[in-house]
């Protein structure tokens, strides 16, 4: 019955979808407003704006600041959105694999100048109203983010987390429960065996049983051989305990420090707030550095390069004799080339999304192997993007007919190109994913600049979706083989290729117990009668403080009058498309419609009850009139 009244539904939709984005700039768009009458060169309590950018697309203004002191990089994002976003992200480079950033940025959570309490981050979920608390340990940063709807939450967080990352404690203690220690295996018994121990320690032990994750740290590694992305950031378990708590300090004090820090805010508080804040209890201690932690760009080989590698046979494997994996992977251009690297994410999507794709059908559908490679498609995450396709779950004898159909595909990409409606519906796809508004707008906006803005790419490029898409459909429309001249440049002529094979060892559980027992007996043997006494005095004062009870008074707390006594009101019209009652809300989603419908179904006959999530899975797909259609019956 509904389906019927389609038509003047949509219309009406758009007619209100245009009319609420009206109502909405010029009713609830004071943020965006504000911040649109900062000008360039303007001084705000120690910081200089830099630019002022209008994005339509999104429905906020991007302000670019720097701190006078530090050389600190700000942006802030004005939104009428009430979920205020904070992250601040340092450039961490590690040259070895003894996951200095990792236990870092578990070590800092331990307390800090202001707030000496240990896990003030867990001890504020009851003490506050936040959205959201957490931190990333990336290949080559790491964030630390929150978000809340509540102003004097915003102010409360910011200092807990101001003071955690520039004014942490990093006690000797906290680096031996975090990272690694030698401890007795039983704490309260001197003479009971040492062992390692530590959080992350064994985190990553956990991390090296994963084949998957265990394939995809191998291939970073071989891909990327000669800086930062040669090594573990997290940490290899038999290389962290090399790391000392003299390093981790070092490390903390050229990493954590302003000049190499790039702080987003977003939302639809104050800029003018923030940057006092962040002044007076952060930056206006520090002077300015020059931090040694560019990434320089990976040498390119002038041949493509072959690596093999061992792992860990999968008892649940359906079929034992098919645990094996291969991929290639191809080192593509910088991400800072904002344009480039959205070509090369939308050519990515093409060859391998969709059983539709080039390489679906040529490696999936003939059931060689399981499922792709645990790596697949365009990879992001480092200065330099990378492709890579394969297989897993194939047979030893498999693989260079695998190989092969890679090689043989890429030529038929470029033989062939791709399908006109298939590019514009990842286009689309694209721009929804990009400006669908969710509860966590702030936190995907800072996760979706955070890689490029690290390596200096400007994040405000970034954000100029609809300018990119235009780019891109006249670049095909000049030169109807721009794709597959992408596909030449990069895979076919691209000397920078790697080939990783994984195949299962029966000994490689073994060899690594081995592997780690032996690292074990060298440190104990180098340790002194006096050593030992300290080791296990330590672990008795470690066990002590862990099973004490934590005085969180220290951190700041939100009262009953600080929370608003009033919900805000959600306008809803009520109105009637084709005799079918409907209710439109005008809200800030980025430019995109949501349809939701909900129809009785007590007059369905039994029999056809079993085919409506079939229906529901269908007519969301067939509906194209609405960007994002939600159903439910």
């Amino acid at each position: 019955m509904m389906l019927r009244h389609t038509k003047p539904l949509l219309k009406k939709l758009r007619y209100l979808s245009a009319l609420g984005q009206k109502a909405w700039r010029s009713h609830s768009s004071s943020a965006r407003e504000r911040a649109l009458h900062y000008g360039s060169g303007q001084k705000i309590h120690g910081f200089t704006v830099e630019q002022v950018t209008a994005i339509p697309d999104l429905f906020l203004t991007a302000v670019k600041l720097s701190h006078d002191n530090t050389g600190a990089q700000y942006l802030h994002l004005a939104r009428d959105d009430s979920n205020n976003l904070f992250s601040v992200q340092f450039r961490t480079t590690p040259k070895d694999s003894t996951g200095v950033p990792h236990i870092l940025e578990h070590t800092v959570l331990c307390g800090s100048e202001k707030y000496p309490c240990r896990d003030p981050f867990f001890k504020m979920l009851n003490r506050s109203l936040s959205t959201f608390m957490n931190a990333f340990t990336a290949s080559d940063y790491t964030m630390y983010p929150f978000s809340t709807q509540n102003a004097k939450d915003f102010q409360n967080l910011l200092s807990v987390y101001l003071d955690a990352v520039f004014f942490p404690r990093l006690r000797e203690l906290d680096f031996w429960q975090e990272g690694w220690r030698l401890e007795n295996e039983n704490p309260t018994d001197p003479k009971s065996p040492l062992v390692f121990k530590g959080v992350v320690f064994n985190e990553m032990k956990g991390a090296f049983t994963d084949n998957e994750s265990l394939y995809a740290q191998f291939l970073q590694n071989k891909l990327y051989p000669d800086h930062t992305y040669s090594v573990v950031s997290g940490g290899e378990p038999l290389a962290i305990p090399d790391l000392t708590w003299e390093q981790l300090k070092q490390f903390h004090a050229t990493h954590y420090h302003p000049s190499n820090a790039r702080i987003l805010t977003y939302g639809d508080l104050p800029l003018d707030q923030h940057l006092k804040q962040i002044h007076e209890e952060a930056l206006s201690r520090f002077q300015r550095t020059k931090p040694d932690t560019d990434v320089p760009p990976q040498p390119h080989w002038d041949k493509p390069r072959e690596h093999h590698v061992t792992c860990g046979p999968d008892a649940l494997a359906p079929d034992p004799t098919k645990q094996n994996t291969v991929c290639m992977s191809y080192l593509l251009g910088d991400i800072t080339d904002t344009f480039e690297a959205f070509t090369l994410n939308l050519l990515s999507s093409l060859m391998v999304s969709g059983p539709n794709s080039p390489f679906y059908k040529s490696l999936i559908e003939p059931k060689i192997g399981t499922d792709f490679s645990s790596v697949v498609g365009y990879d992001g995450s480092t200065k330099e993007a990378s492709f890579s396709v394969g297989l897993q779950g194939i047979a030893e004898k498999d693989i260079e007919c695998v190989k092969h159909i890679i090689g043989q595909t890429i030529d038929d990409i470029i033989a062939n190109g791709f399908e006109e409606e298939r590019i514009e519906a990842l286009l689309h796809k694209l721009e929804v994913q990009m400006k669908h508004q969710s509860t966590s707008f702030g936190l995907t906006l800072a996760s979706y600049v955070a890689t490029s803005w690290n390596h200096d790419g400007d994040p405000v490029e970034l954000l100029k979706i609809s300018e990119n898409v235009t780019r891109f459909r006249q670049c095909l429309k000049d030169n109807p083989q721009y794709l597959q001249e992408k596909v030449k440049h990069y895979f076919k002529d691209n000397t920078h290729r790697l080939t990783l094979s994984m195949s299962p060892d029966e000994s490689y559980f073994e060899q690594q117990e081995k592997a780690e027992a032996e690292k074990l007996k060298q440190k104990v043997e180098a340790l002194s009668d006096n050593d030992r006494k300290q080791i296990y005095e330590k672990g008795l004062e470690l066990l002590s403080i862990q099973s004490a009870t934590q005085d969180a008074s220290c951190l700041p707390a939100l009262k009953v009058s600080d929370i608003q006594r009033t919900i805000p009101v959600t306008p809803v019209e009520m109105g009637n498309a084709g005799g079918v009652p409907v209710q439109y809300c005008a809200q800030p989603t980025n430019g995109m419609v949501y349809f939701r419908a909900l129809c009785s179904l007590n007059t369905l006959p039994d029999d056809l009850k079993l085919y409506v999530p079939l229906f529901c899975n269908v007519i969301t797909k067939c509906v194209r009139s609405i960007s994002l259609l939600m159903l439910e019956l």
